[in-house]
């Protein structure tokens, strides 16, 4: 599948939410996952970033050194943060754009209800790198990047050195 890259329209626009009634959520998270493990120290998709806008959204930091907290491969269908405590700024990137990296202050710990691959209603509560990773995926549901959270291009905005 295509990742779609920025400017890209598409990343701009606002997921509708995912049904339960058809098999279309389970081909959407099939693509996600299959995606991420192919793409090299991705930790994350939303469904946007396919050019699927449907509020659907894996993450799996397990294999990142950054990562305290890992609860192995999470699938958040219609996910919503309902809280968050605490904020911190750490270096974020993207599949959607490759060739930037950038500081961005996000909440610490947050506590997503969401709906699982078999549309059972879950709450998670997690913290650090993880937590950052689901915010960063959860914004691509409303069309929002990273770099759109950057308060100082000039300082806090990184070319990417490699991929």
């Amino acid at each position: 599948m295509k990742i779609l890259l920025f400017p890209d329209p598409g990343l701009r626009e606002k997921s509708e939410p995912a049904g339960k009634s058809s098999g279309e959520s389970r081909e959407i998270i099939e693509k996600l996952v299959s995606v991420m493990k192919k793409s090299k120290g991705c930790v994350g998709i939303a469904a946007p970033q396919l050019g699927i806008h449907k509020r659907v959204v894996v993450v799996d930091v397990s294999g990142n050194k950054k990562a305290e907290k890992k609860s192995g491969l999470l699938v958040l269908v219609n996910p919503r943060i309902v809280s968050k405590k605490g904020t911190s700024v750490n270096r974020e990137g993207c599949l959607s754009v490759p060739d930037f990296t950038g500081n961005v202050a996000r909440a610490e710990v947050i506590v997503v209800e969401y709906f699982d691959a078999d549309f059972n209603k879950r709450t998670l509560s997690t913290s650090g790198f993880e937590a950052i990773a689901v915010q960063h995926e959860i914004d691509h549901l409303d069309g929002i990047l990273f770099i759109d959270r950057i308060t100082n291009m000039k300082r806090d905005l990184f070319k990417r050195k490699k991929y």
